[in-house]
């Protein structure tokens, strides 16, 4: 699969984004609960500007990451109280840990998360067709 190439300055910027919301996300793992708050609004303030580029499988993983493990806290945090929550909440924390260091080192390869991403063809600029 190709993806559209993006200028030299706009690439460096959507790593560099991507790689800032990835952080944010890892510091979650870190008692830093309000990071990964300030990661999924990034996420969805930018993702516009990810269509057509290697950088919105990530976002999609990123988002994703963000609420299934929101939704399975929730739902752990609730159990705990019947002792079978602490082990969802540690089934989460297991899976949380693996999508963010997954993810951190496809961006790391320079490599989509996902393989058969529709591509979409973007144009920058008048006449350049990347």
């Amino acid at each position: 699969m190709s993806y559209v190439q993006m200028p030299e300055a706009e690439n460096k910027s959507a790593r560099t984004l991507t790689m800032i919301i990835y952080a944010l996300y890892a510091s979650t793992l870190l008692c830093l609960f309000f990071a990964p708050f300030i990661a999924i609004v990034l996420n969805y303030v930018k993702k516009d500007d990810m269509v057509g580029t290697m950088y919105e499988s990530h976002f999609r993983w990123q988002i994703r990451t963000f609420w299934y493990s929101l939704l399975w806290s929730v739902i752990g945090g609730l159990l705990a109280l019947i002792i079978i929550g602490w082990a969802v909440l540690f089934a989460v924390f297991i899976w949380f840990t693996y999508r963010i260091v997954k993810g951190w080192l496809r961006l790391y390869e320079n490599k989509p998360m996902y393989m058969d991403a529709p591509v979409v063809t973007r144009m920058y600029g008048g006449d350049e067709n990347f």
